[in-house]
């Protein structure tokens, strides 16, 4: 399978303050990666660094082998390709939900106004939420909103899609409804980082699982190596506490 993103000794710090030390891994077509550990360790700012809105420190982002990070770099083309979707949703509030799915398109991949809003229409039905496209994301539920945002994301018909904690803050009957979302989303082969603390959708949905600890990763493999065989410690002291939580 081809490669689509690879990290190469990515750093990041703030100040003083490292957040990243010497991330190296890679993304193909295809991939579902799940990326676990405590809070703090690095996650959703390895997240940030591959979508531009934090600026690495040192190392490379490499996308279909060209460094990302270099001066002359499109942005916003290149966040139409490495899509992302939040912890907060980010939906625009004066905006109903179909607008929401429309501006982006029309923007940054120069769209008119009929094909933005038929691939919005086509996105929002595919995550149940065509029904809602006059509301405005002040009338949604939690999960709906994230369930737009997901919409708003492909709308962009993205080769990679990130997930920062995509259900963290959802009470627990919606966090069901977005990750049945991004579980036919994985069958369909889209290619997704998830930044989760749902070790379900980590052992079951995904094909490779990266644990973070202090800002390196500790150790990465297959869900069944890392759930059933953790080599490092750490991993295993992880797993025991979180596992021993649900």
């Amino acid at each position: 399978m081809e490669k689509i993103l690879e990290l190469s000794h990515l750093g990041k710090s703030f100040g003083n303050h490292i957040v990243l030390r010497d991330i190296n891994f890679s993304v193909k077509k295809g991939d579902v990666i799940s990326v676990i550990g405590a809070s703090g360790s690095g996650k959703s700012t390895m997240l940030r660094c591959i979508n531009l809105l934090e600026t690495p420190t040192s190392g490379e982002i490499l996308f279909h082998e060209k460094n990302i990070i270099s001066k002359n770099n499109d942005i916003p083309s290149y966040r139409s390709k490495v899509g992302m979707v939040f912890q907060s949703f980010n939906l625009f509030s004066n905006m109903s939900v179909l607008e929401n799915c429309i501006v982006g398109q029309v923007k940054v991949l120069k769209r008119n106004k009929e094909e933005a809003k038929e691939k919005a229409l086509q996105f929002l039905t595919k995550v149940g939420m065509e029904p809602y496209i006059h509301a405005k994301p002040r009338q949604l539920s939690g999960g709906q909103k994230q369930r737009v945002a997901i919409a708003r994301a492909l709308a962009m018909e993205p080769e990679v899609l990130l997930f920062d904690e995509p259900t963290s803050a959802l009470d627990p009957l919606m966090v069901g409804e977005v990750l049945n979302v991004m579980k036919t989303l994985a069958l369909e082969g889209l290619t997704m980082i998830v930044v989760t603390h749902e070790m379900s959708f980590a052992r079951d949905v995904s094909n490779h699982v990266v644990y973070m600890d202090d800002g390196y990763i500790v150790e990465e493999g297959s869900p069944k190596q890392l759930f059933s065989e953790p080599t490092q410690e750490k991993t295993k002291a992880f797993l025991a506490t979180i596992l021993s939580e649900k």
